[in-house]
């Protein structure tokens, strides 16, 4: 795929992920989301992007393992397009973000966007390291998860029925949301993040002194991130639950 391709289905992919946010506007609307509606589609759409991103590296490694062993130079059309789509995605969250949300509430997200759509712009225009961005987007397993326990949570479906415990217990789907959040957090965020930094660490001398500072500080910001995601999922999800069990006894 040539640069014009590739600028065509990262603007492609912006707007169509724009799509879907109006979209969205046309389907039911949980009660105790309406008044973040904005947030619901935002997330809604985010689930989008993760399950069909997720997926698709999968499938690029299924279909190309060399690129496994090769993630500077091995690729294939299928890894070039995800990642111009995931370019176009990002473009279009940050600027959803910028322009619905307070900087203080999105500088995280948004600083996160940028150090992303940097990276895999120089792998989408120089057609290198696709393999190594491809991998980064397993990550998007595991946010497809993350994004359903955020819409849970917007919806108020957090809680199972009124049983006269107090605290109330949450939900059977909460519960399993949940956990298989926080798996595959430490499966797909934790394993594959330790691997792209030893991948990095192993092959330093023969990558360009700008891509490797871009890969070091990408990885450290996004691990760094990742550290503070997880305790705070820690804290909702298991010790708080457990604090609230021990009480009930």
């Amino acid at each position: 795929m040539d640069l014009r391709s590739a600028l065509l289905v990262t603007g492609g992919s912006a707007c169509c992920f724009r799509l879907v946010n109006k979209m969205l506007r046309f389907l039911p609307t949980p009660e105790p989301a309406r008044k973040k509606v904005w947030k619901w589609r935002n997330i809604s759409t985010s689930l989008a992007h993760s399950s069909l991103t997720g997926a698709w590296a999968v499938l690029c490694f299924y279909l190309h393992p060399q690129m496994a062993e090769d993630l500077i130079s091995s690729h294939s059309l299928l890894s070039h397009s995800l990642v111009a789509v995931s370019i176009g995605y990002f473009i279009h969250d940050f600027l959803d973000l910028t322009f619905n949300q307070s900087f203080k509430l999105s500088w995280e997200v948004l600083l996160h966007h940028s150090v992303v759509i940097s990276c895999f712009s120089l792998a989408v225009t120089s057609r290198l390291y696709l393999g190594f961005a491809v991998a980064s987007l397993l990550v998007e397993i595991n946010s497809v998860f993350l994004h359903s326990r955020q819409l849970l949570l917007l919806s108020g479906r957090r809680n199972g029925p009124e049983t006269g415990v107090t605290p109330p217990r949450p939900s059977i789907t909460y519960r399993m949301t949940s956990l298989l959040n926080l798996g595959t957090f430490l499966v797909f965020r934790v394993c594959t993040l330790a691997w792209m930094t030893r991948w990095l660490a192993r092959h330093s001398e023969h990558l360009p002194g700008y891509v490797l500072t871009m890969g070091t500080a990408g990885l450290s910001l996004i691990t760094t991130m990742n550290t503070v995601l997880f305790y705070r999922l820690l804290r909702a999800d298991v010790l708080t639950d457990t604090r609230n069990a021990s009480k009930d006894h």
